[in-house]
């Protein structure tokens, strides 16, 4: 009998079969199931209450916004299981609808809090996940359960924000919700205390559900405000697949058809990614926004009010121009005529001409002037016709990645003319808003409500979130942001 052929065929090797790194899933789900308050620093603790603080209020404000109504109208027409309390409104939906309905409302004044160098928001996302699984815990998960879920969530979405070396415009993707996927399931994994290999299952599941891109900021489309929420919705899927079984990817990060590869272009640093996990916390260089729309606008807005003193009559101004980063510039100053003359309050938010006329007219930037009746106002509409933005090369090249420093040059009629650089916007860590600024932004979101919260409701959520750790129930919070009777 002829003996049997043998092929000698050998399988190419392929990037999987190579040696390399533990997965950044792995890493991260020891991280967070080995987190607790007590191995949080006490500046650390204190950023993550801060930010449950912040990112509550915001959501407060968000719940008479654009698109909130209708995303809880129709989570209220699905109904099911009442696991998890909607903010504000204190309808009980299955756990992952209230988390799609408080995500969204949270970001949906762009009011919440921004890592300027990683450029995103963090708690948007990682907060009302954490709500929703505390809820859904059933009295189980604890305030410290909370702030630790929260401290995970927070510190994943900021390293992979400081650790992503493409910006957003070169990539197209918002790093908000698409590094929120993550950081929402970690924060609701740890809440309700998975071990380590359930982590990682829900991390793979997460990465399924995983997008957020930046078209919709230029099409001033109202599921930009959404996007954060779709994130914390799929945490709450993932978890719960996770523990019914479900085996989610296991090299959702570092694999050959992993996240860093596919969604970022290899283009990460991915030694500080782990450096220092558990030792030094990145989410304490969070920032906190004094003014209700985009961050890029933040610091041309801080300039121009430096200069607001020696205009007088804004009717004098000929033309402000505004030097920024390339990001910034594509994000807030284009498309020219749309940015000059905003329609919607989304387009509003993203508008650097805009924001900057409303802070000369009216010495500031609130919320009124993100309302259907403050986008008709013919003086701050005149004044943004006058503001030119450009790319200043100087700022590119020293902060082309980060939140942008401004260059504002205001011209008068008489051809006078004024000037100031601002290197850091307002409520960055170097320049923190004060507990006062904090408690009256607070209650500016509160009254903002859709419906009428407690007269010191902000004041209760404070002390409350102050001594969160001590709670044996988190689902104190919620109980908080509900109407009052």
């Amino acid at each position: 009998m002829a003996r049997a052929e043998r092929s000698s065929y050998t399988r190419p090797m392929t990037p999987a079969d190579r040696p390399g790194p533990e997965d950044f899933a792995a890493v991260l789900a020891r991280f967070a199931v080995d987190l607790s308050t007590d191995k949080l620093p006490p500046s650390a603790l204190a950023a993550a209450k801060l930010n449950v603080f912040d990112t509550l209020a915001c959501a407060a404000a968000g719940s008479s916004a654009a698109a909130v109504a209708e995303t809880h109208d129709l989570a209220m027409e699905w109904g099911g299981s009442p696991q998890a309390s909607v903010l504000v409104f204190g309808d009980r939906l299955p756990a992952h609808h209230a988390a799609w309905v408080n995500g969204t409302m949270a970001h949906a004044r762009d009011y919440d809090d921004t890592h300027d160098a990683a450029v995103l928001h963090a708690g948007v996302s990682v907060v009302p996940a954490a709500l929703a699984a505390a809820e859904l815990a059933g009295g189980s998960a604890s305030g410290a359960d909370l702030l630790a879920g929260v401290a995970a969530g927070l510190e994943t979405i900021c390293r992979l924000g400081v650790a992503t070396r493409i910006g957003i415009i070169e990539s197209g993707f918002i790093y908000t919700p698409l590094f929120g996927y993550f950081a929402a399931t970690v924060a609701a994994s740890r809440v309700l205390r998975l071990d380590a290999a359930q982590t990682v299952n829900a991390i793979g599941i997460a990465y399924s559900q995983v997008a957020g891109n930046h078209q919709v900021t230029r099409d001033a489309a109202l599921t930009k405000r959404m996007q954060p929420g779709f994130a914390a919705m799929a945490a709450l899927v993932s978890v719960q697949l996770t523990r019914k079984g479900i085996r989610g990817a296991q090299q959702t990060f570092d694999g050959a058809d992993g996240f860093l590869r596919v969604y970022l272009r290899g283009q990460v640093d991915r030694q500080v990614l782990v450096a220092g996990l558990g030792e030094r916390y990145e989410f304490e260089q969070l920032s906190y926004k004094p003014y209700p729309c985009c961050r890029f606008n933040h610091s041309p807005i801080a300039a121009a009010l430096e200069l607001r003193a020696r205009i007088g009559d804004p009717a004098r101004i000929r033309q402000v121009r505004v030097g920024v980063n390339k990001q910034a510039y594509e994000a807030v100053c284009t498309p020219v005529e749309v940015r000059k003359a905003p329609t919607t309050i989304v387009q509003a938010q993203f508008s650097i001409p805009y924001t900057i006329a409303a802070a000369l007219v009216d010495g500031g930037v609130r919320l009124g002037h993100f309302t259907d009746d403050g986008l008709r106002n013919p003086a701050i509409l005149a004044l943004a016709r006058k503001v030119d933005g450009y790319v200043h090369a100087d700022i590119e090249r020293e902060a082309g990645r980060n939140i942008t420093p401004a260059q504002v040059a205001i011209e008068f009629d008489d051809g006078t003319s004024c000037s100031h650089y601002l290197a850091l916007p307002p409520g960055h860590p170097s320049k923190p808003m004060t507990p006062a600024e904090s408690d009256a932004k607070a209650l500016d979101c509160f009254r903002a409500a859709a419906r009428p919260l407690p007269d010191d409701g902000h004041v209760k959520l404070r002390a409350a979130i102050d001594t969160l750790e001590h709670q044996p129930d988190a689902r104190v919070l919620a109980s908080l942001l509900r109407a009052a009777a």
